[in-house]
């Protein structure tokens, strides 16, 4: 398939934490064996209450009751309509007509490593969002189900960012730390002036997804905006140390996390570890933000450091919902400067926090239209480059 020398794509982004969808319009233009990117535009569509009902209740560990098959399948085809409705949306905001679709999907599955069923051992994913649906309202091609080809090849299909941020933040004398922090927290590590292959990317565990529960439970909001809720309480030490303790802060990359670990289970056993310590709910949220930003601040002491060293000026790039919370963002960099690290937003960098993931896919579903790989194996830790997903033709 020939390179077009200018294309513009629409990626689209739904994450762990389910409270809506980002869509990006990325021009992209192949340099050499790099690409150029631009982002265009970047808007933000809150799922309704039913839908975002709908997916954390098909999601592991959401449901009191079993999520039956033909929910599932409602549920598919409805994130279908609204990803459709996203774009078309986009479009007649921006005046901006792309050529194709890149979409991630709605994860409602995740299991990385292999695992026992029915007598076999294997790894899988779940990524919903009907893609003829989104072809035939907008009348474009749409890539889709990135994951898959990644984990037939020995990858845990995550973390699947890094190759955006290889081509946006690769620097010749900088290390740097790609942090996003979204329902889960992942990074991408980028030393000086190394190839691609050298770089690795891996989950620290959960970003705002603990918080999000906590408040939603305690406080019947969605999340803590702001930080602000967690400025007042008290951080309890005591569960601080106990759940650092968790055996997937001390497994080594490649490694992805989900609702599967961190999820309504997990939540719900935080808050009765609080509240052996305070019964003060401020408490509850200021821990599970100082979790967020103690597990991080662990997974580039363990992990990190040991490949950019200590004398390295590192740049570490936030990105995500959790960069807007300004409690996370005070606590971070007081645990990261001390090893080095000068913490700032990828805002600052010239790309808005919440287009990053959407316009990552974007870049994803140009590779795949133009038969390039899309995977980094050093990040996931597949036996070999991918070309990623599914086509599905108008």
């Amino acid at each position: 398939m020939p390179i077009n020398p200018s294309m513009i794509v629409a990626g689209i982004m739904s994450g762990t934490s389910a409270d809506g969808i980002d869509v990006a319009l990325v021009r992209i233009t192949p340099r050499n064996s790099a690409v150029k990117l631009r982002l265009l535009a970047h808007r933000a569509f809150p799922f309704p209450r039913p839908l975002r009902q709908a997916i954390l209740a098909a999601m592991a560990g959401q449901s009191d009751a079993p999520t039956t098959t033909a929910e599932l399948a409602r549920l598919n085809w409805r994130l279908g309509l609204a990803y459709a409705e996203a774009v078309q949306s986009t479009i007649a905001d921006t005046k901006i007509k792309p050529a194709l679709i890149g979409c991630h999907g709605q994860t409602i599955y995740h299991q990385g490593a292999p695992a026992p069923y029915a007598g076999r051992r294997f790894a899988c994913t779940w990524q919903l969002g009907e893609p003829a649906l989104i072809a035939a309202a907008t009348g474009l091609p749409v890539v889709s189900n990135f994951r898959p080809a990644d984990m037939a090849t020995g990858g845990q299909g995550a973390p699947l960012v890094p190759l955006l941020d290889s081509v946006l933040f690769a620097h010749p004398t900088r290390a740097r730390v790609l942090q996003n922090i979204g329902g889960i927290g992942n990074l991408t590590v980028i030393p000086a002036a190394a190839p691609q292959n050298k770089i690795i990317a891996f989950d620290t565990g959960p970003g705002n997804m603990i918080i999000d529960a906590l408040t939603q439970q305690l406080f019947s909001r969605p999340y803590d905006r702001n930080g602000r809720i967690s400025a007042t309480g008290k951080i309890l030490a005591p569960v601080l140390a106990a759940e650092l303790k968790e055996k997937f802060f001390r497994q080594p990359p490649p490694k992805s996390a989900g609702r599967e670990q961190f999820g309504a289970t997990y939540a719900a056993r935080f808050l009765e570890a609080c509240r052996r310590y305070s019964d003060k709910p401020e408490d509850a949220i200021a821990t599970a933000t100082a979790f967020t930003a103690e597990s991080i601040a662990d997974a580039f002491r363990r992990f990190v450091l040991p490949l950019t060293g200590p004398t390295h000026p590192i740049d570490y790039i936030v990105s995500g919902g959790g960069a807007r919370n300004a409690t996370l963002m005070a606590l971070l960099p007081d645990r990261l400067a001390q090893l080095g690290c000068t913490v700032t937003t990828i805002d600052k960098q010239g790309l808005p926090s919440n287009a990053k993931e959407a316009t990552a896919f974007a870049l994803l579903a140009w590779q795949t239209w133009h038969h390039r790989p899309g995977n980094i194996p050093s990040a996931t830790g597949a036996t070999r480059p991918a070309i990623l997903g599914s086509i599905t033709y108008v």
